[in-house]
């Protein structure tokens, strides 16, 4: 069985990062790391992203904010960043605190009766980010541009590396059976229509599939994005499937493991997997470095063009 690597993707798209940012005429790329609290993982993930952008030749500022911002005070310093023309991409850390639901109400009375009235237009701080600088492919907008199928919306970076590791390893996708199982609008959505716009048979799972084994096993290519340890057993694969496993669990001991039994693959002759640690994970912060790259060169494109 092949192990398909992330180190293989990540330096194939390293590669094309530094050839881009070589031709921005020394502008160096830069994004906004934007945290509000202190969750152990996000504090972890921003480090390895901040040292990731940094080994591919371009910056990261750190924008921190204690959990107990008010929704208001954040707003406005958020589009601070959103506005700040040396900021080039912005990763917005996410879920934000339940207080912070990117509503503004104020009470109006009439009579007896007091009503809710909509001050602003904004529904939730992924609608604030500039569609341009939204780096993670979180905005609505950016959304319906990959739901269309457009070229120059940001994919969910997790979504887009899946589809990075297959190309990196010459598998094809183009008349294939793909089975994602997962239906989050960060993996299991998203991929499921950047599969389409490689020309594959697309079919999304949930926890309501009927004889979920039964649809698996049709799949050429199988993702696990389920969010659960060991969902994906070797009775899900037909011999000869392709398996990226996104899922990212913590057991007991403190060790990673995926959604995937990695040790049933083999017996089920599955040719080639992700393995997790070390497969779909270290490519996403890759993915990331690239879209910050790109929304560098669109920057200064347009610039160029007015100038």
């Amino acid at each position: 069985m092949l192990v398909l690597k992330g180190s293989e993707a990540a330096a194939r798209i390293k590669k094309e990062v530094q050839e881009m940012v070589e031709g921005l005429g020394g502008h160096v790329p830069t994004a906004a790391i934007v945290r509000v609290g202190e969750r152990p993982d996000d504090l972890s993930y921003e480090r390895n992203v901040m040292k990731k952008i940094a080994s591919f030749g371009m910056e990261a500022r750190s924008f921190a904010f204690p959990e107990s911002i008010r929704e208001g005070e954040f707003q406005a310093e958020f589009q601070k960043i959103n506005d700040d023309p040396s900021i080039d991409g912005i990763l917005l850390f996410c879920p934000l605190p339940r207080h912070m639901n990117g509503l503004t109400f104020e009470i109006i009375e009439i009579g007896a009766v007091k009503l809710n009235s909509r001050m602003e237009i904004v529904d939730t701080f992924e609608e604030l980010i500039r569609p341009e600088k939204d780096l993670d492919g979180i905005s609505p907008v950016n959304r319906a541009r990959i739901f269309a199928g457009e070229k120059d919306g940001f994919a969910p970076c997790t979504a887009e590396a899946v589809i990075e590791i297959l190309k990196t390893y010459q598998i094809p996708m183009e008349g294939k059976r793909a089975v994602v199982v997962g239906r989050s609008m960060v993996v299991g959505r998203p991929l499921s229509m950047l599969f389409l716009k490689e020309n594959a048979t697309v079919t999304v799972c949930h926890t309501k599939t009927a004889d979920l084994k039964a649809v698996c096993r049709e799949a050429d290519i199988l993702v696990a994005a389920a969010g659960k340890a060991g969902m994906i057993s070797g009775e899900f694969v037909k011999p000869g499937a392709v398996v990226a496993d996104v899922g990212i669990n913590v057991d007991e001991n403190g060790a990673l493991k995926g959604d995937v039994e990695w040790d049933g693959l083999e017996a089920a002759a599955a040719a080639a997997a992700t393995p997790v640690p070390g497969g779909v994970g270290s490519v996403t912060t890759a993915v990331l470095c690239r879209h910050l790259a790109e929304a560098a060169m669109r920057k200064y494109g347009a610039e160029q063009a007015q100038n």
